[in-house]
């Protein structure tokens, strides 16, 4: 497979982990102000995800690359930590939220690895 699908494919997932995102605020229950303000904030960093890895995937420099990819793992643990707060404090539990917090986790794990590999190829190209 070649880096542009790689790279097709992965813009793909983080759209999808988006709308499943938005699906997930939309489900939850409307009457309780403090799970609609925790869902706003998770609705906003999770969107940002996606957004941001396609500035990341339309990088002009590696060094942008690498910015682009640090904010999308900041972008997706500030998701897990509103996802958690909503699990921990609020007791919002469904099968949704387990899959959204594994594909988190996941999407964390691809962007650190990423970063650091092109951080590694900058360092020995220099």
């Amino acid at each position: 497979m070649s880096i542009s699908q790689h790279k097709d494919d992965f813009r793909q997932r983080t759209k999808k982990f988006a709308s499943v995102v938005i699906r997930f605020y939309c489900s939850l229950p409307k009457g309780r102000t403090e799970i609609q303000v925790l869902g706003k904030q998770l609705l906003r960093s999770g969107t940002s995800v996606a957004a941001n890895y396609r500035e990341a995937s339309r990088a002009r420099s590696d060094a942008e690359f690498v910015s682009k990819c640090d904010q999308c793992a900041q972008e997706a643990d500030e998701s897990l930590l509103w996802l958690e707060l909503l699990r921990d404090d609020c007791g919002v539990r469904s099968e949704s939220m387990e899959v959204l917090c594994r594909e988190t986790d996941e999407l964390i794990a691809i962007f650190v690895t990423m970063s650091k590999k092109v951080k590694a190829r900058m360092k020995a190209e220099s």
